[in-house]
């Protein structure tokens, strides 16, 4: 369960850093998520930190500045 949560929030960290997202209907189709669970995901992303804003005129998220998230173990080289 938990594992998939960061699965969902590592693409949507995707979608939006690509402006591939598209639409909120379109977004949560792509996550196979209901708009309620991509909005309240978004707000999720928001509370860490996440500078996530929508584009009426382009109809997608994007970040205001450059970044992203990055979950996962990394190995002492």
């Amino acid at each position: 369960m938990l594992k998939e949560y960061f699965d969902r929030l590592l693409y949507m960290d995707h979608l939006i850093r690509t402006k591939s997202g598209g639409t909120p209907r379109q977004m949560a189709r792509r996550l196979n998520i209901s708009e309620r669970t991509l909005f309240e995901t978004i707000q999720q992303m928001k509370n860490f930190g996440a500078p996530i804003r929508y584009c009426r005129i382009r109809k997608v998220y994007y970040y205001e500045e450059e970044g992203g998230f990055t979950f996962g173990f990394k190995r002492k080289v």
